[in-house]
């Protein structure tokens, strides 16, 4: 109720606040002085050039123009300092200099508005530059008050929501996208001086292809087709390699519609390019030249800091097979393991759990020993190449080992940063493999991509042997600028909307998010009564074993949150106690079994908004069944990561295992990836804040889930 009446407060104050700012602005427009008409300020220098060659600029006359940021009135002299785009500057006002009016109209100036100053340079006897003015000028009227009278800007949301401000407040953050605009222009100098092309291509296509990825699908009224936002750049630049350009890229934004998290966003900035007669060994050399010099030439070292690591981007990265990497890390040597059946039973012996078991191949057991031993090791720059032809469908076959391909990945700080291939140039190939893709989509995979016929067409009429690179631009500038969150390096990254103050949901008091009435959430029932009732409903062990974990992770967040933790629990024991039974009536049917045991409306509310949208369209309302419906789902997936594990446990995983499995859909492909984004929509977190703190749970109670068994 206090921090309500707080946040009331505050409101109250900044209406107030920009009453008395438009009551100013009227003011000056009756006599005649709008601000907003001034079309045009001759600035001759900016506080940068004037600080850093103060001898040439002192005594001297110049006119500066900025945002106020600071002001301190002194009765007939005041300071104020501007902020401009390269750095802020002091200036002293004095009525002497101004005059009585034009000094009166100062004083009334608030902070956020924007002036131009002119007068002469010189140091205070604090040895601060300053400007000593002659004239100043408003010239824009702020009319809302930056944040928390300027003392900052914290909040992420806010701060990515309102950009605009969270450069004014938190300079540092400019600094951060004028490095990621020297990075790109540096790429594209490197590029130019190896003899590369650069190309655009289309945005808008009437196929969706490229990668393994949900579109987003848009429709052109004159033609009255639908059409799909690229998910890659790859199959128009190779068109450009067959029209004869040798060497071709793009820096350009792609479109992938799934889920947010840490790392990605629906629009990202990926450069592609691809050289005629070169192969993956060329594509390894110009991803090393790119990093490397970048850094130097940007940053002035190869030498980065990232998430307190030290990473080392100097020319000289490893080069190391797949196979070799997982015999460094395990002493198993895949080169002598010749058969299916020998690998499979290695990787049984060390406790790996196979997710697909029509996957169980030489190649998939030598993947999943990288994935499980290899991967987060791979601290400094290493490349590595030579995939099996299981896990890397579409890239050329190795010739003198046809069980590899010529591919590499280019890790840094345990996550890849890079993707090439030596490109597939078979026609009939390409249109056997374009078949099987087609399949997959008819077979309900939305990521699978379509029929390229134009582009079978252009494969016969010939590509030249060929290499290929793609790396995430953004990912690159996160490890340059040391930012743990792609949207830090976004100056506008994709946010959910804000509720329309005229949407009536908004309108509705806030459902709270704390279930404080105990009158509405009493518990008319105890945990015995509900598991019989779970028991007789519910034979299979699977199902109880989930009941009971969702239980325990509900539990475990009404400790978290100092909620009714009864209450919560019973939630998650009996969300799914109709869906054994009644599969295709699932939260249809499950009223009707509570009321056999007294549950009150709320609980039953409770367990029926857990399947909202897909067999309910009862919403989730408090925090408690928003938590229910994200991490039903998630912890289905979770206990499958931890069935693949030797430990057979979820207290030894980290997140970046949890988050690999997640993005492979076709690993526990019953655990629905849009359900768990939207729980995580729901919760207003981020994906990765819903992986961690439901795996934060789980490994919590792991052990009461096994006693409650």
């Amino acid at each position: 109720m206090q921090e309500n009446k707080n946040n009331q407060e505050q409101e109250l104050d900044l209406n107030q606040l920009m009453k008395i700012r438009r009551e100013k602005l009227s003011e000056l427009q009756e006599k005649g002085e709008d601000p907003y008409e001034i079309t045009k300020f001759n600035r001759t220098n900016t506080a940068g050039e004037i600080k850093s060659e103060y001898e040439k600029f002192e005594q001297k006359d110049v006119t500066v123009a900025g945002r106020i940021i600071a002001k301190r009135i002194m009765g007939k002299a005041s300071f104020c300092t501007i902020l401009d785009s390269d750095e802020n500057i002091q200036s002293y006002i004095s009525i002497n200099d101004l005059g009585e009016e034009s000094y009166k109209k100062f004083k009334t100036f608030d902070i956020g508005d924007i002036i131009g100053i002119t007068g002469f340079v010189f140091k205070t006897k604090t040895e601060e530059i300053s400007v000593h003015a002659k004239e100043v000028v408003l010239l824009s009227k702020s009319l809302r008050p930056l944040p928390e009278k300027f003392h900052g800007l914290k909040d992420p949301d806010l701060r990515y929501r309102q950009r605009y401000t969270d450069l004014i407040v938190n300079p540092e953050v400019k600094e951060s996208f004028v490095i990621r605009s020297k990075i790109i222009r540096n790429i594209r100098k490197i590029l130019e001086e190896n003899g590369y092309l650069e190309v655009e291509t289309p945005v808008l296509n009437t196929i969706s292809g490229g990668a393994s990825a949900r579109p987003f699908i848009t429709h052109h009224n004159s033609l009255n087709i639908d059409m799909y936002l690229r998910i890659a750049l790859e199959l128009n630049l190779k068109r450009l390699i067959v029209g004869g350009f040798d060497k071709v890229y793009e820096i350009g934004r792609v479109f992938r519609n799934e889920g947010m998290d840490i790392r990605h966003n629906p629009e990202f900035t990926e450069l592609e390019l691809y050289a005629a007669y070169e192969d993956y060994n060329d594509m390894m050399n110009i991803t090393e030249e790119l990093f490397s010099r970048t850094a130097q030439e940007v940053l002035g070292t190869t030498k980065v800091t990232y998430q307190g690591k030290e990473i080392n981007l100097a020319p000289g990265w490893k080069r190391i097979t797949m196979i070799d990497s997982v015999k460094e890390a395990t002493g198993i040597d895949f080169n002598k393991i010749e058969s299916d059946e020998e690998a499979v039973k290695i990787a049984e012996e060390k406790g790996l759990k196979f997710a697909d078991e029509t996957k169980k191949t030489r190649g998939d057991v030598i993947s999943m020993f990288f994935d499980e031993y290899v991967e987060e090791t791979l601290i400094q720059p290493t490349f590595i190449y030579d995939y099996p032809v299981e896990i890397s469908p579409l890239a050329k076959r190795k010739p003198t080992d046809k069980r590899l391909t010529e591919r590499f990945e280019v890790f840094i700080d345990g996550r890849e940063y890079g993707n090439a291939f030596s490109e597939l140039n078979d026609p009939i190939d390409q249109y056997e493999r374009f078949k099987k893709q087609v399949e997959a989509r008819e077979a309900g995979d939305e990521e699978a991509g379509m029929m390229d016929e134009d582009y079978v067409q252009a494969l016969e009429i010939g590509l030249p042997p060929t290499g290929g690179l793609g790396i995430g631009i953004d990912r690159m500038i996160m490890l340059f600028t040391d930012s743990a969150s792609i949207r830090d390096v976004l100056l506008f990254p994709t946010m959910k909307p804000l509720s329309n103050s005229n949407d009536k949901k908004s309108q509705k008091v806030e459902n709270e998010d704390k279930v404080t009435d105990k009158s509405k959430y009493e518990i008319r029932i105890d945990r015995e009564e509900a598991i019989n009732l779970l028991k007789k409903y519910n034979k299979e062990e699977f199902h109880i074993r989930h009941a009971i974990t969702v239980e325990q992770i509900m539990r475990y967040f009404a400790r978290k949150y100092n909620e009714n933790e009864d209450f919560w629990g019973l939630a998650g024991l009996l969300h799914d106690i109709d869906y054994e039974m009644y599969p295709e009536e699932h939260c249809q049917k499950a009223p009707e079994m509570l009321k056999e045991i007294n549950a009150n409306d709320e609980l039953v509310h409770a367990i029926c908004s857990h399947g909202y949208g897909i067999c309910s369209e009862i919403e989730p309302e408090h925090k408690m069944e928003k938590i229910l419906f994200a991490v039903d789902e998630l912890s289905g997936l979770i206990w499958a990561v931890a069935k693949m594990r030797p430990s057979n446990s979820t207290k030894d995983m980290e997140l970046s295992s949890l988050r690999k499995k997640y993005k492979d859909k076709k690993f526990a492909a019953g655990c629905s990836r849009d359900i768990i984004v939207k729980g995580a929509e729901q919760l207003g977190w981020e994906l990765d804040e819903l992986l961690q703190n439901t795996l934060d749970a789980m490994k919590e109670v792991e052990d009461d889930i096994q006693n409650n068994m």
